[in-house]
């Protein structure tokens, strides 16, 4: 399954009601299997962004679909990768034409 990197900074909102998070966090996860992907890493980090996470889905549309309804919640704005994995690299790289 293709994999999406997201960087993810919290909102005013979100911010204001931080001590929800872990249950927003619980309820994306659910939202993210329910279209047939899995949630493999969450961080909180210090930096230009306040959380990034790792997720596989199974294609463009479902990430998209749980991407928008994430940020619907108000909570969070997220910027989102499409990353290749190293053994998808080294193929993509010796293929190419």
């Amino acid at each position: 399954m293709p994999t999406y990197v997201t960087l993810w900074n919290y909102t005013q909102d979100g911010m204001a009601k931080i001590d929800e998070s872990p249950d927003r966090l619980d309820s994306a996860i659910d939202l993210m299997e329910s279209l047939g992907g899995e949630l493999h890493e969450f961080y909180l980090t210090m930096g230009q962004y306040d959380l990034v996470t790792v997720a596989e889905f199974p294609d463009d549309d479902a990430a998209a679909k749980a991407i928008l309804r994430i940020g619907q919640t108000g909570a969070v704005a997220g910027e989102t990768l499409k990353a290749w994995p190293e053994d998808d690299y080294r193929d993509l790289i010796a293929n190419l034409p």
